[in-house]
């Protein structure tokens, strides 16, 4: 991955968005937000289609046929997104409190939410295990403590990977992990000035692989990777509308 490549572009973009018409800036975020949550829990088994996810969150019609709990993680995951995204607007840094607040906004009406584990917990497929309660709470401290320091010597797209990467091994909640990591590393991608991106759930084998590698090798190069090749399409494509406007 070029990431000087990626910053130029990103540069570019920041300079020349203003020439993108607002209708169409408003239509790309809604059609993202849609999208995203739909990939953010179709990854983790939710059933919905990017369909039934429009005609929730746009139209606020429940399709048939679906549970309550599909629903709900797709109407939790916008509003997640959003309140990440507010924190941003307002220069927040990411801490303990908004991971809780995230993770409370994606299990309400599922399960009471921003309450660490104290179970253990298995990811079925996977070579890495999860570590018991009282060790995962000691590497989350340590996870948090780390933020500024890997913030420092990392570029943004290696920090939001390695943001999403360590705090998933740790796995602190009983559930919603993956939802809240994915939220987290957009929140550092856009905290830096970049596009939030969404991982699509078809290439759901390729990202699992890539965080085992990390967990089982400490290898973050191959996710860091996947993340730079989807936050650059996200850039070109905003980059053809102003392209377009010129």
């Amino acid at each position: 991955m070029d990431y000087v490549a990626l910053e130029q572009k990103l540069r570019y973009y920041q300079e020349n968005r203003h020439l993108i018409p607002d209708i169409l800036t408003q239509k790309y975020e809604a059609a993202f937000r849609v999208e995203y949550s739909h990939n953010s829990t179709a990854i983790e088994g939710n059933t919905l289609s990017l369909m039934e996810a429009k005609l929730i969150l746009e139209d606020a019609i429940s399709p048939d046929g679906k549970t309550l709990r599909e629903i709900y993680e797709i109407v939790n995951h916008n509003k997640a997104f959003c309140y990440a995204s507010n924190c941003v607007a307002e220069g927040k840094a990411l801490d303990k409190s908004i991971v809780k607040d995230i993770h409370a906004i994606l299990m309400e009406n599922i399960l009471i939410g921003g309450i660490y584990r104290n179970v253990n917990v298995y990811i079925t497929g996977a070579r890495h295990k999860p570590p018991p309660p009282d060790e995962a709470f000691r590497q989350l401290e340590l996870f948090y403590a780390d933020m500024d320091a890997n913030h420092r010597k990392m570029n943004p797209i290696e920090y939001a990977a390695w943001t999403h990467a360590e705090f998933v091994k740790i796995h602190p909640f009983a559930d919603g992990n993956g939802r809240t990591s994915r939220l987290m590393m957009n929140y550092q991608l856009t905290k830096a000035g970049y596009l939030p991106i969404s991982i699509p759930v078809k290439r759901r084998l390729q990202y699992y692989d890539t965080l085992e590698a990390y967990a089982c090798e400490g290898n973050l190069s191959s996710f860091t990777a996947l993340i730079g090749e989807l936050e650059e399409a996200r850039l070109d494509m905003y980059i053809t509308s102003i392209e377009q406007a010129l």
